[in-house]
């Protein structure tokens, strides 16, 4: 048996999908299961054990242009994709996805799972169509489209393989080039592994985000009851970015504050989760950096903040261990200090 799994979305979006293929494997060991990624999510879990083989395409659109040359190159990957003739392909996300379904009725597999609100519109090939939830984590909503393949298998097979999302939650480990970089770094600014809190700023919503003022205080009271120091985070570019929207005007109002015992980190992801993976803990914003700190032994912190015009953490909180999530009623620049402490000091101990 030959099973796709299609993920189309950003890097937190495929992370939340690791624990989905430790559940996949679970209800059938012996198939073949095969992951669709583009250029630009795919490691996130290429490395996954139950994947036999992880199939990428390049993205038409990133960065805010189009590239045609991508769009031809997808072609022959079509072919090679109809070829594997898969049993079961799934259009792997937590609601529905025009493009993602395309893409799965494209392989030709004989049962295409889905989220759908109307079947008609995709023809026959969408075999099990799924309306979409309107409540439930999104590893809970991903879980769920297991469920007929689930069906599908013997009784005996089935048993004891639970599609709740219990204490499911997505693994990763970080580059040995990440940690490395992370030694590296830390050395210089003559920070010790462990001794330090990461502060994230990067978020599509400046809701979610502290304020400059609020990353000083937060900062300056770790390092006063605890001793530790902060690595500042944060998106490159600029806040206009048609691309992803960059924090540089933020994270410099909190650099001109010159508070000795902030150290400003500005780079890619590799490095970035190297430093995070050695933090005793981290308080990042709802993004994907969030899901990689929940993942590491320090957990995180994740901000959230009005639930009913942006992704609400009942959805997207981070999952793990030490995973803890504070979700503000308007904007996080509203959230007392001591709030943000009672959720943190569980973390920082």
């Amino acid at each position: 048996m030959r099973l796709l799994i299609i993920k189309r979305d950003k890097l937190g979006d495929l992370l939340l999908t690791r624990p989905v293929l430790d559940r996949a494997r679970a209800l059938v060991p012996h198939a073949e299961i095969h992951l669709l990624a583009n250029d630009y999510n795919a490691w996130v879990a290429s490395d996954h054990p139950a994947l036999a083989r992880t199939w990428i395409y390049p993205r038409v659109r990133s960065g805010g242009r189009v590239h045609p040359l991508a769009l031809l190159r997808q072609i022959p990957l079509g072919w090679q994709l109809r070829r594997q003739r898969f049993d079961w392909a799934f259009v792997m996300g937590g609601d529905e996805s025009h493009r993602a379904i395309r893409r799965a009725l494209g392989t030709g597999a004989r049962r295409v799972v889905a989220y759908a609100r109307d079947r008609r519109r995709y023809g026959r090939g969408l075999t099990d169509a799924m309306m979409p939830p309107h409540e439930g984590h999104e590893v809970a909503r991903m879980l769920a489209l297991l469920a007929p393949l689930a069906q599908a298998q013997p009784a005996t097979d089935a048993f004891g393989v639970d599609l709740a999302i219990g204490e499911a939650a997505p693994t990763f480990e970080v580059s040995g080039a990440a940690d490395e970089f992370a030694a590296q770094w830390l050395q210089q600014h003559g920070v010790a592994p462990r001794t330090y809190v990461v502060i994230g700023l990067g978020a599509r919503r400046a809701k979610k985000q502290p304020t400059p003022d609020q990353v000083g205080r937060w900062s300056t009271r770790i390092h006063d009851a605890h001793g530790l120091a902060t690595v500042l985070m944060w998106t490159p570019g600029a806040s206009n970015n048609p691309g992803y929207p960059g924090d540089d005007a933020l994270a410099q109002a909190v650099v001109d504050q010159r508070l000795p015992h902030v150290h400003p980190f500005r780079g890619p992801i590799e490095p970035a989760l190297g430093l995070i993976f050695n933090a005793r803990t981290s308080i990042i914003p709802d993004s994907g950096l969030m899901h990689f700190a929940a993942a590491s032994t320090g957990g995180v912190l994740g901000l959230f903040a009005d639930p009913l015009d942006s992704a609400p953490a009942s959805r997207w909180a981070p999952l793990g261990p030490r995973a803890r999530h504070l979700e503000a009623a308007t904007r996080i620049a509203d959230v007392p200090d001591d709030d943000v402490f009672v959720a943190l000091d569980p973390l920082l101990g």
